[in-house]
């Protein structure tokens, strides 16, 4: 028999089921979404750019409503859950995200805050968002990187090897801003940056940390996640491991930003090499050497 897809990490139907259960209970978290939809919409500011189709993708409410209030007339909100796009706040549509229904150069703006960390093809994702963008199109995204939910990681991990001798993933893996920056090139997009924020957040106690996770639809949907009924004092053990500061438990939500646009041929391109019309040395006012050749 063959083996497990090494591309499958993650139960996209667990993912639905729990984004449906969500739609009834991500106003407890709403401050979070809306801070994170804030820092990510910021960079419209540093564009003259209007647009005018805009695709909202997993906003959660904290993205349609938003982009609305700065003019752009037409917004869809499409997610992977029908209940979430209903709660999304424009024009709702259940879609996949690995799957996108929607045809070539269909918006000028796509916002993703918060929803690609759970796609299994992320490469074959970002693809499909670049050619739903019209050329000279913006994309826009946020998703947690490496060291989110780091504190939460390691006490599980160090309270099941107690209890169990091994462990089992109970935390999404994350990509770093390197594997970001590369997978906008491999899209084909056109002048991509990526870039990182630190989110404070903090919680008096594990439960309110625990219960935010279940609220939002974050709750781990690993394939590789042991489904057993996990021991009782698992989370107990945990949430007595997560180190306490002068504000709390500070989980960490490290923010990887994406921005990029779909080729255009009005864009600026890179200079090619030995392509330049001024020396360095010229414009700085100081002698060029040859290479290896000593001060006089």
């Amino acid at each position: 028999m063959p083996g497990p897809d090494p591309m499958q990490v993650f139960d996209r139907r667990l993912v639905r089921l729990r984004r449906d259960r969500a739609a009834r209970t991500v106003g407890a978290v709403a401050p979070i979404l809306e801070d994170c939809a804030d820092r990510l919409l910021d960079r419209l500011d540093d564009t003259t750019r209007r647009f005018a189709r805009a695709l909202d993708l997993g906003g959660r409410g904290a993205i349609a409503p938003r982009l609305a209030a700065r003019g752009i007339p037409f917004v869809v909100s499409a997610d992977l859950s029908p209940a979430m796009a209903e709660h999304g706040g424009g024009l709702p549509v259940s879609a996949d995200e690995e799957v996108l229904p929607f045809a070539p150069a269909s918006f000028d703006l796509i916002v993703a805050s918060l929803s690609l960390h759970w796609v299994n093809d992320l490469p074959g994702a970002l693809i499909q968002i670049r050619r739903a963008l019209a050329p000279d199109g913006l994309f826009l995204a946020s998703l947690p990187g490496l060291g989110t939910l780091q504190p939460l990681r390691t006490a599980l991990a160090e309270s099941e090897t107690a209890l169990r001798g091994g462990i089992s993933p109970r935390v999404s893996p994350f990509p770093d801003l390197r594997d970001a920056a590369g997978l906008l090139q491999r899209a084909g997009f056109a002048l991509p940056v990526a870039d990182q924020e630190e989110v404070p957040i903090a919680y008096r106690t594990a439960l309110g940390l625990f219960r935010d996770l279940r609220a939002a639809g974050e709750a781990n949907a690993t394939l590789a996640a042991d489904r057993r009924t996990p021991p009782r004092a698992l989370f107990p053990m945990a949430a007595a491991a997560l180190p306490q500061g002068p504000e709390g438990i500070t989980p960490s939500l490290r923010l990887l930003m994406l921005t990029a646009w779909a080729p255009h041929e009005s864009q600026q391109k890179p200079a090619r090499p030995g392509s330049a019309t001024h020396r360095l040395a010229e414009a700085l006012g100081t002698v060029e050497r040859k290479t290896g050749e000593r001060p006089g």
